[in-house]
């Protein structure tokens, strides 16, 4: 018999484990059977270690007497939640890893509220029968935007699927070559098409679509013009292309609807100089677009959503296409977006929607916080500098322009940056950085106010 199997004999059973009266103390906290999964776990791989490593007595003895706190450790970690909060500090507002745009506490707590009672989600309490979900957002987004109506989706890529699907399965699509995207996580708009059931007619070059490039391309199975805002890249030089304006008379002549795929969620035109070359909902739907669409978790600052807003006719053959229901949002997304396009109405976005709050703070703002923060550190080991840099949109949105901001570098004479970066996303809650030119920076733009207390604890446990 070889040393390995002698000592996988000595592993005591689990039912010799489990009369300890330390491991029936896990069995109440826990529960019996939660224990005796995490016991066979732990001791199939201790078995795992000892038979391929040749492990010895030593090394068995050292693991049974922490094995309860192995035990422990690992259902500790397996009945903790998976989605948890990190902190933003990489100067990139709609991250998209990191669930692109935060709701206020204000409106995550009326989620909240919402999410945990009946609701009048689908009930019409004037007149005490069924309404329809979008009655929750439908009129503020009219009285906004001016349009005829409005429905939600669970993100805008099935909103773009939902309205394919409704006005050109098995019928032709026209879109310019400059506008053939890549939205995000590789699906592309010719994917999406696809799945939907439409078929993908490509229209002019890919600097230069002109109009006639469009109406040469229209005959009887055309179902749908689309129009794609490049929001994650920018074509510049020798191009060419239609103004919606254009487009929208084109497809007024032929009676054909005309789709503004919009993405970003910008509503109204702004004046900040990141946003100036940015196109807005309202700004489409008065060129004439039959129906535009774009996401609520962007922007806008609200949650995951896809918003389609335009001509009544047309959003009701949307509400009634089966694939709505397989799409829809629930009654907290529905209270989110409410409470989202509320702050809009009453002109108190800027102060009161996080994503609004950072992009227009001033670089002078940030930095008032980031002296705020080197302030707090004891660090001798740990070098700050405050420097001039620059915080991205994100989402997308504004490829090529910056927001100057003011950024804390770190630098460790004990640690490299990708030790100190490390170090940070492992603490809790994470904290999220970049690395540039040898040093860890911090951007307190997308940090949110409450969470400074923690990013200061997490800097001064670097040590």
């Amino acid at each position: 018999m070889s040393d390995s199997a002698e000592f996988l004999r000595k592993i005591p059973s689990i039912d010799q484990l489990l009369k300890d009266a330390n491991f029936d103390r896990l069995s109440e906290q826990y529960s019996r059977p939660l224990v005796v999964q995490e016991l066979r776990a732990v001791l199939a791989g201790l078995r795992k270690e000892i038979s391929c490593n040749s492990r010895g007595l030593d090394f068995l003895k050292q693991q049974m007497d922490c094995l309860l706190d192995t035990v422990e450790l690992q259902l500790g970690k397996r009945l903790q939640p998976s989605l948890v909060q990190v902190i933003n500090a990489t100067g990139v507002l709609l991250h998209t890893n990191i669930g692109r745009a935060p709701v206020s506490c204000e409106m995550g707590n009326q989620g909240i509220e919402v999410s945990s009672s009946y609701t009048n989600l689908e009930y019409d309490l004037t007149r005490g029968e069924r309404g329809y979900r979008d009655q929750h957002i439908e009129p503020r987004l009219k009285r906004m935007l001016g349009c005829e109506a409005s429905l939600v989706c669970n993100n805008n890529a099935a909103a773009i699927h939902l309205i394919l699907n409704t006005f050109a399965r098995d019928r032709t699509v026209l879109v310019s070559r400059g506008e053939l995207v890549e939205i995000g996580g590789s699906f592309r708009i010719p994917n999406i098409m696809e799945a939907s059931g439409s078929l993908l007619k490509e229209v002019g070059t890919t600097n230069k679509t002109r109009i006639s490039d469009f109406e040469s391309n229209i005959d009887d199975q055309t179902g749908l013009i689309l129009s794609v805002h490049p929001s994650n890249y920018r074509i510049t030089g020798f191009t060419e292309a239609p103004s919606l304006s254009q487009l929208s008379l084109l497809a007024q002549k032929h009676g054909i609807p005309l789709l503004h795929d919009l993405g970003s969620g910008l509503l109204f035109p702004s004046s900040h100089p990141a946003l100036l070359q940015e196109p807005s909902v309202e700004e489409s739907l008065r060129a004439g677009v039959d129906l535009v669409c774009f996401s609520g978790d962007k922007l806008l600052g609200g949650p995951q959503a896809g918003i389609v807003v335009g001509r009544e006719e047309l959003v009701v053959q949307l509400r009634r296409n089966p694939i709505m229901r397989a799409v829809r949002v629930d009654k907290t997304t529905y209270s989110l977006l409410d409470s989202t396009f509320l702050e809009f109405e009453s002109e108190r976005a800027r102060q009161s929607v996080p994503i609004q709050k950072m992009l227009y703070a001033t670089k002078q703002e940030i930095e008032e916080r980031a002296l705020s923060i080197c302030e707090r550190l004891t660090l001798e080991s740990l070098s700050t500098v405050l420097i001039d840099g620059y915080s991205l949109v994100g989402g997308g949105a504004a490829p090529e322009q910056g927001i100057p901001s003011c950024l804390i570098a770190l630098e460790s004479s004990s640690q490299s940056a990708n030790q100190l970066e490390v170090n940070l996303r492992g603490s809790n809650p994470s904290v999220l950085t970049r690395i540039e030119n040898g040093r860890v920076l911090i951007d307190l733009r997308t940090v949110l106010p409450e969470q400074e207390d923690s990013l200061s604890k997490a800097l001064n446990a670097l040590a």
